[in-house]
């Protein structure tokens, strides 16, 4: 098995590539070792010493490391963990937590969910991040910035020069776009 990395816009991301599909559907974000208990694989990640997230995308996987770790010190650890993860046949994800609860969307949310998963998620899974929408209130867009995403210098500015523009555009009920963690 090749792992491929690549570098993300935030330096203390790194985006690994295994060569095969990692989740099904959807993307999952473990910003703690206290979240992680429903993926056998990010439990395992933690326990690399300086590892502080993980995020799981389609065909990647994105950790994050402490500012005082060096990534040439994480990473074979790293590689070496997500290896024996999938050459030993195990899940990424607990069967309990693959089923997730489906709502009725009013039709504003339904077109900015659609705008956030054809033009936004896209473009920032290829830099190991992902951006998901949590709620819309009052003409205010929430979204949760996960992975690379996450605490990225240059998230503010895609946020509210690409995302929100966007949204404004195409959705005239949009005043606002605003991270929420």
């Amino acid at each position: 098995m090749f792992i491929q990395t690549e570098q993300t816009p935030n330096p203390a991301t790194l985006k690994f590539l295994p060569g095969r599909g990692v989740m099904d559907a959807g993307t999952a974000d473990f910003p703690s070792v206290a979240t992680a208990a429903k993926s056998p694989l990010a439990e395992r990640l933690f326990q690399v010493d300086g590892v502080t997230g993980i995020f799981l995308g389609s065909d990647f996987i994105t950790v994050t490391k402490h500012i005082d770790k060096e990534w040439h010190l994480l990473k074979p650890a790293i590689l070496g963990v997500i290896m024996e993860h999938f050459t030993s046949g195990r899940p990424v994800l607990l069967e309990a937590a693959v089923a997730e609860a489906a709502g009725e969307d009013s039709e504003i949310v339904q077109t900015i969910k659609e705008l956030i998963d054809t033009r936004v998620r896209p473009a920032v899974a290829q830099d190991g991040g992902d951006i998901v929408f949590r709620s819309f209130e009052n003409g205010v867009v929430y979204l949760h910035m996960q992975g690379s995403c996450s605490g990225c210098p240059s998230s503010t500015a895609t946020l509210k020069m690409g995302i929100e523009n966007m949204l404004k555009h195409y959705v005239p009920e949009v005043t606002e776009v605003q991270a929420i963690a």
